[in-house]
């Protein structure tokens, strides 16, 4: 155990002093007495936990005795901290911990953890050991945290492929995955479904650019499984499998995530299709009172929604750091310019009630512009996966642009 004691105490003695940046020099000296794995923690049922989780395991080949490092350490009640979560410039560190304390907080929750053993020779390691008790030291702790390039996931992917030599990432790059950034982000959060639709009305194209099973890594459980078929070199020359053997070292009590993200185009069609056949319904018996309220009520939750969402996705794209949400042709369906028309709405209970030739044109630029969000799917590098949201969204501005256009003055045009 003196290894990992000593590893600790460092990392302990560092903590109390100040700060004092040094480059990273590994000492090349080689860990027979270690032994290296991945343990990977299942989903939970929170909304952060989600995605679930892994970390690096240092063990004592002789006692057994292990030192976790989890890259997943942030803290709710930082200064700012969702205000920096909005802008994208999210702080997260990596803390070591004895594995079974972390054991002990995954068992309250109920989640599996699975330990990957690596194939890792002395030398490779040493390297690791070296690279961990560098990163830990407090002027190295802490990283940006990005959700698909540096999160818990990257960083001990990133740590692993270090220590061997670089073998790792040529593997997993040239595996190119089934699933976007887009369809693997929501796939996992896929059970809070209010979450998941949020999610991805706010990704923008470039979450659905094809990758590599290395770039999906940042999802823990990708990692697994993509580790289970890797291979490692060793100082010998032998090609080896990576992961030598698995071991449950807790059992789940909990489902796992889906496999796929649920396909929303029907369900949002058929929706999007009754609500605008609700709103042409109101608006046919506009005289009577009820109607009318019903309407306005409806049209005004409507325009709200899309206006506020429109304003969020402006605010990602202009001015945080969220570059998935970046160039977002959602704009086109969830547009600010929504929230002009709800005075005009709240005058619709009057019987008499006329839009001006202005609001008019708002409506009819509103309609037009979500339409335009489905022609420019077939331009080239325009193709985002929200034809959902067309469904959904298209046929209510429609509606809507519709009845205004009806309620102008028989003697007033275009």
């Amino acid at each position: 155990m003196r290894a990992l004691l000593t590893l600790m105490l460092a990392w302990l003695l560092a903590a109390a002093q100040p700060a004092r940046a040094e480059p990273f020099v590994p000492s090349g000296q080689p860990a027979p007495e270690l032994s290296a794995s991945i343990v990977t923690f299942q989903p939970g049922t929170l909304y952060w936990q989600r995605f679930g989780h892994n970390a690096l395991v240092l063990r004592e080949a002789a006692s057994g005795r292990a030192i976790s490092f989890n890259y997943g350490i942030f803290d709710f009640a930082a200064p700012g901290f969702f205000l920096n979560f909005a802008r994208g410039h999210m702080t997260y560190r990596v803390v070591p911990n004895t594995l079974d304390n972390d054991l002990l907080h995954y068992r309250a929750e109920h989640r599996w953890a699975l330990e990957q053993r690596l194939n890792l020779d002395p030398r490779q390691v040493g390297r690791l050991r070296d690279f961990l008790a560098w990163n830990v030291q407090p002027e190295n702790a802490d990283y940006r945290y990005d959700y698909f390039l540096s999160n818990c996931s990257t960083r001990v992917r990133d740590a692993l492929d270090y220590a061997m030599d670089g073998q790792l990432k040529p593997q997993l790059e040239a595996r190119p995955s089934p699933l976007s950034f887009r369809k693997e982000a929501t796939r996992l959060i896929a059970p809070d479904a209010l979450l998941m639709a949020g999610m991805d009305l706010a990704l923008g194209p470039i979450a659905d650019r094809p990758i590599s099973v290395w770039q999906q890594s940042f999802a823990p459980l990708t990692l697994m499984q993509a580790l289970r078929s890797a291979t490692v070199t060793d100082a010998g020359g032998r090609s080896l499998p990576l992961v030598s053997h698995e071991a449950r070292l807790l059992p789940g009590g909990h489902g796992d995530t889906p496999d796929r993200a649920p396909d929303l185009r029907l369900q949002f069609l058929l929706a999007g299709i009754t609500m605008a056949a609700i709103l042409l319904g109101l608006a046919r018996f506009r005289a009577v009172g009820g109607a009318r309220a019903v309407f306005v009520l409806i049209t005004t939750g409507i325009a709200l929604a899309c206006g506020l969402a429109g304003l969020i996705l402006v605010a990602l794209w202009a001015f945080s750091a969220h570059w998935a949400g970046w160039r977002n042709e959602n704009l086109l369906l969830v547009n600010p310019l929504c929230l002009l028309l709800i005075p005009a709405l709240a005058g619709y209970l009057r019987l008499r009630w006329r839009p001006t030739l202005r609001i008019r044109r708002l409506a009819l630029a509103i309609a037009v512009l979500a339409l335009l969000s489905l022609l420019v799917r077939e331009l080239p590098g325009l193709r985002q996966q929200n034809l959902h949201w067309i469904y959904l969204l298209l046929p209510i501005h429609a509606v809507i642009a519709l009845v205004f256009l009806r309620a102008k003055q028989p003697d007033e045009a275009l």
